[in-house]
């Protein structure tokens, strides 16, 4: 049999929702499990995932939407479960490793799922290097900020910077600017994701600025590389009528 662990956000929802399945299902502890059904909503569901990363043990999340949004959860029911499970389509989620080399030289390497941003910590512009496979194709970007999304997280903060939605299993990653000054006219790019991607900091004394995994920053960066992980692949489950595909297809025509 298939050994479940439950997993939920501090919210009262949340909470409730924890207790009735508890009393109607068996379950063990994460280190044992061999699914995770998680309660609440989509940030919530990125503290899962980063957990089992840090496990490095992976196993497939079921995510019921017990939070805002819930782009990347499944409707919440307490009944048939365990029939859910069984229907459940799997999606890998490959998430990105963020290598940020500071002015002093410290190197810290941390994991993505949704993106890797990098930021302006001052009032001043932020002036960047963009490499792609080690070939510089824009010497001088003048912004507030880049981003490099995946597809899942191509919804997020990607899609607030005017980003691309990008399809689940497209293979590609987003690189969109933050308020670009200059090229004003660049909107950002497509890569596949197997590209790497260095953002080499320009003026870091004058312009500092930071890199953020998530939510993990790295502050007063001066070169950030980025690559997709293919050892730590993620699993997340959906309901068969859930139509991941179909929501992100209509979400570029939401107004």
């Amino acid at each position: 049999m298939t050994r479940l662990a439950l997993l939920a956000s501090p919210t009262p929802q949340a909470r409730a929702a924890e207790d009735m399945l508890r009393e109607r299902y068996e379950w063990c502890g994460i280190e044992d499990a061999d699914l995770i059904v998680a309660l609440g909503g989509d940030g919530f569901l990125l503290q899962v995932l980063h957990t089992l990363l840090e496990r490095r043990r992976t196993v497939p999340v079921f995510g019921m939407n017990l939070g805002t949004i819930g782009f990347l959860m499944n409707e919440w029911r307490l009944d048939d479960l365990e029939r859910r499970l069984s229907r459940a389509k799997p999606f890998r989620v490959s998430p990105l490793t963020m290598t940020a080399t500071t002015m002093d030289g410290e190197v810290r390497v941390l994991p993505a799922i949704n993106e890797v941003s990098l930021l302006r910590e001052t009032r001043q512009t932020a002036k960047l290097e963009v490499a792609v496979n080690d070939r510089v194709v824009m010497p001088e970007l003048v912004c507030d900020g880049i981003l490099a999304a995946t597809p899942a997280g191509s919804t997020a903060y990607n899609l607030s910077a005017n980003g691309p939605i990008l399809p689940m299993g497209s293979a590609m990653l987003a690189l969109t600017p933050i308020s670009p000054f200059r090229p004003r006219r660049w909107r950002g790019a497509i890569l596949p994701d197997k590209a790497r991607i260095s953002l080499r900091v320009l003026e870091p004394d004058k312009r500092p600025v930071s890199a953020v995994a998530d939510q993990r920053e790295v502050r007063d960066v001066a070169q950030v590389d980025i690559v997709i992980d293919r050892v730590r692949d993620l699993t997340l489950l959906f309901d068969p009528e859930h139509a991941l595909d179909d929501r992100i297809t209509m979400e570029q025509f939401a107004g």
